[in-house]
């Protein structure tokens, strides 16, 4: 199983090296891709185009939503893991693919998170099926610390829990 991140909007690869260091050391083959700066929609056709059984795709906030659209779109994914979903604006329209999505998605979100208020999370994926939202107390927007290597430890599980297809 491979996992395939991407950064938040104005990010870049390396603002995910905790990300990713912390899942190789769970013992994930895990990297970080660029995406192209503008809307989530011109950002998914970078996550379709890694599609496949055996990869996870995701990121932080931005590439989060681009991976989700991305498998909404009909790219084939063992699953989503999506750090800091980003909700600011239109909760209902940044979720309505939500429901078009065929693999197990795994939400980690601070609750401190102003763009993404975990009232809000709940309302838009309760009910969704093959969704798991998990909250992180004291965490915002940007995980770190004691609720990163939480959430890393989550995604490991969520990870090695998947179906894999040799």
């Amino acid at each position: 199983m491979r996992v395939v991140l991407g950064p938040g909007a104005f990010g870049s690869p390396a603002d995910l090296a905790p990300y990713v260091e912390g899942l190789r050391a769970r013992g994930l083959a895990a990297e970080a891709v660029a995406l192209p700066r503008g809307r989530a929609e011109r950002a998914a056709p970078t996550f379709a185009a890694l599609a496949g059984p055996e990869v996870v795709a995701g990121g932080h906030s931005f590439g989060g939503r681009a991976a989700s659209l991305a498998a909404a779109g009909g790219a084939s994914f063992a699953g989503l893991l999506l750090f800091g979903f980003p909700l600011a604006g239109d909760a209902r329209r940044r979720t309505a693919h939500f429901g078009r999505i065929g693999c197990p998605v795994l939400v980690l979100n601070g609750e401190a998170d102003r763009l993404s208020p975990v009232r809000e999370l709940r309302r838009v994926l309760g009910g969704l099926p093959g969704v798991r939202l998990v909250t992180l107390p004291g965490a915002g927007h940007r995980l770190r610390g004691p609720a990163l290597e939480r959430a890393l430890d989550l995604a490991a599980e969520f990870v090695g829990g998947l179906p894999t297809h040799h």
